[in-house]
């Protein structure tokens, strides 16, 4: 135990963030740096406790209390082991991930928990800093080729650990740089893009093989993928986007979340010298009150609109954890983001409890406005109240309400298509079935992340990646040396 007082005598501390009206100017990440001093102070709050529910509250099981002394003990290269010995990407989960952790630390019953998240990005920033991530290639090889379909989290993670068991690994990549939604889908102010290029290098110098602009199922055949390799591992996501049939949705102007993002992200990279979907001087309505939908308030914010609204059909969520979630669970609560923050410094609006009825267009057939209705629920379901309609300025729309699967063309059809009973390849949710040991209903062909799982988080993306290549290689050899952190069938505590 780091400091067996320093839950008593140290409070919560973060990292301030850079003044709202300098870092909507720029793409940069928000936050400024933190003090080592304040990061020990952190690490001594943990309490290492008889039985630490943050590995519980963690799908990666991540050695939080270990972690957490060797910082307060200044000893960063021992903590950076221990931090990888469990998540291969600590740079990604550190600044992306919701920190189920820390909602099922200890301290959490009745103090603020400890700021894991941030000790976990300080320990693998220096890390980097001082040389230490180095590329892992294994000693021996297998003979054995696996194709990994899909760059995200879970790609990646599958791949590195199916590189480093011997396998010879091609990750393929339908975009045309490497990283899924990582790359394309958050935007730099969250993670810069620095942080997957070494990556990259790394997994590349280990002898990991990336493909782009390879749509599997298009430019190269289910069939074909299964006949050149030994082994496959679906890890495309669930990019199958929600969408909102309402009046007037064929309106020009109105688009997913999706579209939106990855043009604003390309910009940054060098693609185009403006976005071709550009919020600059409109009023602006992103629905959608989750993660996505703060993305598009900040990238918004950082193009110049106009105005911005969020809408959001659920109730406003309590700021402390309600009753019905108690500790250890990951509660429902209210957020203020740094997208939120800069949303409320700049004037804009967070509305809930809200349905859009109607979106109104003007003669050029471009939306102008958004109909909306004040509705109670959900109950047994979101009941309009009479009287509350409104109408609103919205020239540009952002749908940021989720994902309900995987694509089921192409490479999935195909796939299922293979396998004799294509309604069985599916679950009931629509995702790609598994068993126990992450197989789909085809031999050799496994299923990790999200097209297994469902829209998830980054965590259990790694966690499932880590898994699925378990899997395979015990499929592939007759045996793995490579942990396995969780069972297909595990849910997260809520």
């Amino acid at each position: 135990m780091a400091d067996p007082k320093g839950f008593l005598t140290h409070p919560r501390e973060l990292p301030a963030r850079r003044p709202v009206d300098v870092r909507i100017r720029d793409w940069r990440e928000v936050y400024t740096d933190f003090p080592r001093s304040a990061l020990a102070r952190q690490a001594a709050r943990c309490m290492d406790c008889g039985i630490p529910f943050c590995h519980n509250g963690c799908p990666l099981g991540n050695l939080i209390p270990e972690w957490n002394d060797l910082v307060y003990r200044d000893d960063w290269r021992d903590a950076i082991e221990r931090l990888h010995a469990t998540n291969n990407f600590p740079e990604f989960t550190g600044r992306l991930c919701p920190a189920p952790c820390e909602a099922a630390c200890v301290l959490g019953i009745n103090s603020d928990p400890v700021a894991i998240k941030r000790v976990e990005v300080e320990i693998i920033d220096r890390a980097f800093a001082e040389g230490w991530v180095v590329p892992q290639p294994p000693q021996t090889r297998t003979g054995k080729r696996v194709a990994v379909v899909g760059s995200g989290p879970a790609g990646l993670a599958a791949a590195q650990q199916l590189t480093r068991a011997g396998h010879d690994v091609v990750v393929f990549e339908r975009a045309d740089r490497i990283g899924g939604l990582l790359r394309y889908g958050i935007p730099e102010f969250k993670m810069e893009k620095r942080h997957i290029e070494r990556r990259i290098a790394q997994m590349r110098a280990e002898g990991t093989e990336f493909r782009t602009g390879v749509n599997v199922g298009v430019d190269i055949t289910a069939a074909e993928l299964r006949e050149r390799f030994d082994a496959v591992v679906l890890a495309g996501g669930a990019t199958a986007w929600r969408d909102l049939p309402v009046p007037g949705r064929e309106l020009a102007g109105i688009h997913q979340a999706m579209e939106y993002l990855p043009l604003a992200n390309r910009v940054q990279e060098g693609d185009y010298a403006a976005p071709p979907i550009s919020a600059e001087g409109k009023h602006v309505v992103v629905i959608g009150g989750g993660d996505t939908g703060a993305d598009c308030i900040g990238t918004a914010l950082r193009q110049g609109a106009a105005s911005i609204t969020q809408l959001e059909i659920m109730p406003r969520p309590p700021e402390s954890r309600p009753g019905a979630q108690p500790w250890p669970t990951f509660p429902t609560l209210f957020k203020m983001e740094s997208a939120h923050e800069e949303l409320a410094g700049q004037g804009g609006d967070r509305v809930y409890a809200v349905s859009t009825t109607e979106f109104a267009g003007d003669a050029e057939g471009r939306v102008r406005a958004l109909r909306l209705v004040e509705v109670e629920g959900p109950g047994s379901g979101f009941r309009p109240i009479p009287g509350t309609e409104r109408e609103i300025p919205a020239e540009l729309v952002t749908l940021a309400m989720g994902f309900v699967g995987p694509e089921h063309g192409g490479l999935l059809a195909d796939l299922a298509g293979q396998s004799g009973d294509a309604e069985s390849f599916f679950d009931a949710r629509g995702n790609v079935a598994r068993d126990a040991s992450y197989m789909s209903p085809l031999d050799g062909v496994f299923v990790a992340g999200d097209m297994g799982r469902g829209q998830s988080l980054i965590v259990w993306a790694i966690a499932e990646g880590r898994s699925a290549a378990a899997a395979t290689d015990h499929y592939l050899t007759g045996r793995t040396a490579l942990p396995t952190p969780i069972p297909p069938t595990a849910r997260p505590l809520v």
